[in-house]
């Protein structure tokens, strides 16, 4: 009979598990437009924009506990019927990634190093929404956690969507 007490994670040996470790070895722009649609139809943009942001995330390996993680961001700005601008930015940063669990690699990916580089693409939004003749747009601050579980959530119903019905 197994000891109730004693977590089915905690090694037996008495021994801690290892921490997890994230190091950002480094951050950068991978790719970045901006369209300035009112300037271009000669429109000065009245009253207050509505924004509809999208978010993407995606994450490779990129060597031996080196991963990329990048945050696909999409801003499009209206004012009524009239686009104002168009933002699009691949906001990436380079890990390292030791001591997690192969089965929870993909979560920690897509949730914890999102977390660490995201203050740093609020940033450039906001500069290069300012620099494009518009306010700084501040983003609100994104539930990685739950953008995570939406993203699974959706997978399952594609795949059962996707199965045949007996």
């Amino acid at each position: 009979m197994a000891d109730e007490a004693t977590p089915a994670a905690a090694p037996t040996n008495g021994e801690v598990p290892p921490q997890p470790v994230l190091k950002v070895l480094s951050q950068y722009v991978r790719d970045m437009s901006f369209e300035n649609v009112a300037a271009q139809k000669g429109k000065t943009p009245q009253g207050q924009p509505a924004f509809n942001v999208q978010v993407g995330l995606d994450a490779q390996k990129k060597g031996d506990k080196r991963y990329e993680v990048v945050i696909k961001l999409q801003v499009n700005a209206t004012s009524g019927e009239d686009k104002l601008f168009i933002l699009e930015v691949d906001y990436a940063g380079l890990f390292e990634v030791d001591n997690v669990a192969e089965q929870q690699l993909h979560a920690f990916l897509l949730i914890e190093c999102p977390r660490q580089i995201f203050p740093y693409l609020r940033r450039v939004v906001s500069d290069i929404t300012h620099d494009g003749g518009f306010p700084p747009l501040n983003l609100d601050t994104i539930d990685f956690l739950q953008l995570y579980r939406q993203e699974l959530q959706r997978r399952a119903q594609a795949e059962a969507a996707a199965a045949p019905k007996n």
